[in-house]
C-alpha cells in the first residue's frame, strides 16, 4: 500500500487508476473524529494508493476528486 504525501499526486493517480478499470475500482473514506484525521483509500485489487490528513481544507479537494470521479461514472456508456 502506497501513502501519497501530494494531494495533486494523488488525484492523478487515484483518476488514473479508475479510468483503467472501473469495474474494479474501489473509493474508502474513513474520518475519525476524536483525532481530526481523514483517511482516503482507493484500489483496484492490484494497485493500493492512500492518502492521509489533518487539515480540514482537504475536505473540500476531497468533494472535488468525488465529483470528477462521479461524472466519470456518469458519463460511461455500456
Amino acid at each position: 500500500m502506497t501513502y501519497l504525501t501530494s494531494w495533486e499526486e494523488f488525484a492523478k493517480a487515484a483518476e488514473r487508476l479508475y479510468l483503467n478499470d472501473p469495474m474494479k475500482c474501489r473509493f474508502v473514506i474513513k474520518y475519525r473524529q476524536c483525532e481530526g484525521k481523514l483517511s482516503i483509500k482507493i484500489t483496484d485489487d492490484s494497485v493500493c494508493l492512500q492518502y492521509r490528513s489533518e487539515h480540514a481544507q482537504d475536505v473540500r479537494k476531497l468533494e472535488k476528486l468525488t465529483s470528477q470521479l462521479m461524472r466519470h461514472m456518469a458519463s460511461k456508456e455500456k
